[in-house]
């Protein structure tokens, strides 16, 4: 059995043809999308802000450490364009940000 690592993904984009009911919804519920709402979660976060420009989507993706950050970066995005499609948002330029949590250093303060 390959060994599981858990990545931290960003995936970032842009809002893209917007019909005039999805951006009344969003706005709606800006408050629940802000930066203080911003968690990784398995299921994935949606973070935007009411100019309605860009967003950041936020998850946990556990895969092989073989494959790397780069194939959980592709599921993030992946993932992140279900999410948008069922909640029938539109989005362009996606690209995203993978940390392997497994082998991230941490540095402690001595004391």
């Amino acid at each position: 059995m390959a060994t599981q690592h858990t990545y931290r993904v960003i995936v970032r984009g842009k809002w893209d043809g917007l019909t005039a009911p999805a951006r009344e919804r969003l706005l709606a519920e800006v408050a629940d999308h802000g930066l203080s709402q911003m968690r990784f979660t398995p299921e994935g976060s949606l973070a935007y802000d009411a100019a309605l420009h860009s967003f950041s989507y936020r998850c946990v993706i556990v895969s092989d450490a073989a494959d790397g950050e780069e194939l959980a970066a592709a599921l993030a995005e992946e993932q992140a364009e279900h999410a948008l499609r069922a909640a029938g948002l539109g989005y362009r330029e996606l690209r995203s940000t993978a940390t392997d949590m497994d082998t991230m250093k941490i540095n402690r303060k001595s004391r």
